[in-house]
Order: C-alpha cells, then structure tokens, then sequence
C-alpha cells in the first residue's frame, strides 16, 4: 500500500512540473543594405535550404555570403569575406530588434557571459576566408544562484506554457511578427550596415 501511495504522490508531482514548449520556425525574409551597396556589392539573393534535418537561410551579394541558422536562445552563422580586403563585425554596433520593437546589445562567441556589458573587439574575417559565430541577445541572459543555479539564456521568443491552452494562446501572438539584426561590417574604412529581417513563419509543439 505505501508503495502505491509513493507512486500515486510521484505521479501527481510529475504531473504538476509538467511543461508544453516547442519551437518557432523563424525565416529569412529580408535583408537592407547602405545605399550604394548595389552599385558597390552587386546584386543579392536570399535562398533557404535543407542541411542535416535543419532549415538554414544563405543571403549572398558581391562582398559577403552569409547562413543563417536561428535557433531558440541565438543565431547561428557562417560569414564568408568574398573580398580582397578584410572585414571587421563592429560588435560594439551591432544590435538585436525583438518583435515588440526594442532593441538591445548582443554578444558572441568567446566573450564570457559575465564579460557580455563590456567592449566587444572587432573580429577581423580575412580575405577569402569565413568564420562561424553566433549572436546572443545580452537582455536574454542572467545568473541563478543558488546550488544548482548558474548563467540561462532565455529563449528570444517564449515557447513553454503550464498546458497546451496556453502555450497556443501565447505563441499565436507572435506568428507573423518580425526579429532583426543589424550586423556592422566594416572594409576599407567603411561601414557597411547590413539589416537582417527575419520572420516567425509559425510554431510547432513538441
């Protein structure tokens, strides 16, 4: 009997932790460059492909190629300098436009959590070579203390609710909304501000 008891008590607990969550298909669907950009960088494109089971977004001119993969709590990218010169990401300038509009400073990889406040050097792409990085929105990351605690990242667009009610109520509330991020890069002396509009397609349970 007790141990009937413990099993009913374990699950009513399970039960009540539960959580419904799942994930945003957020796409590529824009992206502004400076003025002259045509003139200087050529035409552009935008195209999106299938890579081990996961959606990715490649937007390409004369002067850069860069993919895309957005996930929950970041960006991920791969940035390709098609020039004979190298480019700089001004990380100081670059910024994260949440769908209410605001916008906030971001961080990379290599800069520790609790450093996310301070200067962000220049990272430097040479000629004809590509990094991969991501992007972080700094509001989205914070310290729990505590023995189990430590640095989170909250996801940039909410995805779990205590039931399924919920989680549809909150989440159709940003299908059809728009993130952006404005990525600096500099050649030459020059910055080049090239704006990355990205659109939340819909939103699949898990």
């Amino acid at each position: 009997m007790r141990k009937i008891i413990y099993a009913l008590i374990l699950a009513v607990m399970m039960t009540s932790c539960m959580t419904y969550q799942g994930f945003y298909n957020v796409g590529l669907q824009n992206v502004e460059r400076p003025e002259n950009a045509k003139e200087r960088y050529g035409e552009s494109k935008i195209v999106n492909f299938e890579e081990e089971g996961k959606t990715k977004y490649s937007y390409e001119d004369d002067m850069i190629k860069i993919v895309w993969l957005p996930l929950s709590t970041q960006f991920g990218f791969t940035l390709q300098n098609k020039t004979d010169h190298s480019i700089k990401i001004i990380w100081d300038e670059a910024v994260y436009v949440d769908p209410n509009g605001s916008s906030g400073r971001v961080m990379h990889a290599g800069v520790k959590y609790i450093d996310r406040n301070n200067p962000q050097p220049p990272t430097v792409i040479v000629k004809n070579a590509s990094i991969d990085d991501m992007i972080v929105p700094t509001d989205n990351i914070y310290y729990v203390s505590g023995k189990y605690g430590g640095w989170r990242t909250k996801p940039m667009l909410p995805n779990r609710a205590n039931t399924q009610e919920e989680l549809n109520a909150l989440t159709q509330q940003y299908i059809g909304k728009e993130v952006r991020v404005l990525l600096p890069l500099e050649i030459q002396g020059t910055v080049n501000e090239y704006i990355f509009t990205f659109k939340v397609e819909d939103f699949i349970a898990k």
